[in-house]
């Protein structure tokens, strides 16, 4: 990446503004509630730590040591003749990928502003679920006008480059956005009895409910959700400053990330116990059930949706910037691109395959947009969540684990962490990371089924 560097605070608002996505509050309340709470919370939780945070340093490492994009970060750091691991360096087009779909899910919350400011909140979850389903089946063109909005937004962020764009995005949007959150849990700690049982759910584990899909599931959110696997990371970690602690910004990525998946799983689902609705509502659950809880609110409701739906927003879009800059990077690097050209480039391919992506749901041409059994949105979540990201993952943490010289890892690494955590965590990166990334990718393959 070139110059000017992230400041040290800045580096960490960008890294956890790309962790801090639609993963944290879209996504992790709804499958926290279709795999029965507190298990897959813990499942989660751990995965975190063994995996995710040992894949987090990895992949800082490696972004701090080379100095450029994925593919020749990689290629820099390969002691082998052939340098054959730079290949592994092409995950920076796994967020054009997730940005397939990402970027499209960011326009529905556009929309969903437009709504709130514009419009009473649905008052029962049957028009709710009508008004979400009309949106994504049958108001093509609208979608596409807010995927358009989402897309230019990425774009001229990008274009504004290190300092002027991402970084200054990210101190606005990330103090605001844990403001939002902090605020709303805060509020709903009034619901007294339903808070309580919001905690329960969260945290006490019901291990019966606990299944290999469950496992899987929250190892591949884990990946999702701290944006291992895609390159941002290892591409914003190219312009940490010098002499940056990477273990201590790891660290403060991986609680930013995952204290936000929880205060949002809270307050989710304080306010739907609050007010009699299920947790298992599947991906419609912010859309759908909560803009009817808000609205019991009277006009507070519609100021507290309002500020939910900002919030979210800020997640998605920090977090959008962070899927595309790897693969702007690549094409500067690789192929002298100016900054302008690879913007243009990688934000008008994905908002192309978006197009077909958000078509893939909609009446009438759904039935031409699928592969296999899925759409081209359910395939593209899928493939990304539970298949490339843990493998790029996987690469990653055998490239650190076996191939780099362990004695200079040792020598930047120890320093910052001391012994005995380094420790843990080179035993981590070598035994635990591999063993349950391939578990995963074996299973889902049908190879292994538990």
């Amino acid at each position: 990446m070139a110059h000017p560097s992230f400041s040290r605070i800045g580096f960490i608002m960008a890294a956890a503004g790309s962790a801090v996505g639609l993963g944290n509050v879209w996504k992790f309340p709804y499958i926290t509630g279709q795999y029965g709470g507190g298990a897959f919370v813990l499942v989660y939780l751990l995965t975190i730590f063994l995996i995710g945070f040992s894949v987090l340093v990895a992949e800082m490492y490696i972004g701090s040591r080379g100095k450029s994009d994925t593919v020749t970060s990689f290629e820099h750091l390969d002691p082998t003749p052939r340098k054959p691991w730079k290949y592994a360096g092409l995950m920076a087009f796994n967020g054009l990928l997730v940005m397939t779909f990402y970027s499209v899910v960011i326009g529905w919350i556009f929309h969903y502003i437009f709504l709130t400011l514009t419009q009473p909140l649905p008052t029962d979850i049957p028009t709710a679920q009508a008004n979400f389903t009309h949106l994504t089946t049958l108001e093509p063109f609208s979608q596409l006008f807010w995927h358009a909005i989402a897309t230019l937004i990425v774009v001229v962020v990008l274009y504004r480059g290190v300092k002027a764009g991402i970084e200054r995005m990210n101190m606005i949007m990330m103090p605001s956005l844990i403001a939002i959150f902090v605020g709303l849990l805060l509020y709903s700690m009034q619901f007294g009895e339903a808070f309580v049982r919001a905690l329960e759910f969260m945290f006490y584990p019901d291990f019966s409910k606990l299944s290999s899909e469950a496992i899987v599931k929250a190892i591949g959110h884990a990946f999702f959700t701290l944006s291992i696997g895609m390159g941002a990371i290892m591409t914003y970690s190219a312009a940490l400053p010098h002499k940056n602690n990477i273990t201590h910004a790891a660290f403060w990525v991986a609680f930013l990330d995952t204290a936000i998946a929880l205060i949002a799983g809270v307050l989710v689902f304080a306010f739907l116990f609050h007010f009699d609705q299920e947790p298992a509502v599947g991906p419609g659950l912010v859309f759908a059930s909560m803009p009817v809880i808000f609205s019991q609110l009277g006009y507070i409701g519609t100021l507290l949706a309002l500020l939910f739906f900002l919030a979210l927003s800020f997640a998605g879009l920090t977090s959008a910037v962070s899927l595309t800059e790897p693969s702007v990077e690549y094409l500067i690097n690789r192929f002298g691109f100016s900054r302008l050209k690879a913007v243009a480039w990688s934000g008008l391919t994905y908002f192309g395959v978006g197009v077909l992506v958000l078509l893939s749901l909609v009446e009438g041409t759904d039935a031409w947009l699928k592969i296999g059994e899925r759409s081209l949105f359910g395939f593209f979540e899928h493939i990304t969540d539970a298949i490339l990201l843990p493998f790029s993952g996987l690469l990653t943490a055998l490239f650190i684990g076996y191939i780099l010289p362990k004695n200079a890892l040792r020598e930047h690494l120890e320093k910052e962490m001391g012994t005995k955590l380094y420790g843990v965590w080179r035993f981590s990166i070598r035994y635990i990371v591999p063993v349950a990334l391939l578990f995963m990718l074996l299973n889902l393959t049908g190879i292994i089924v538990v």
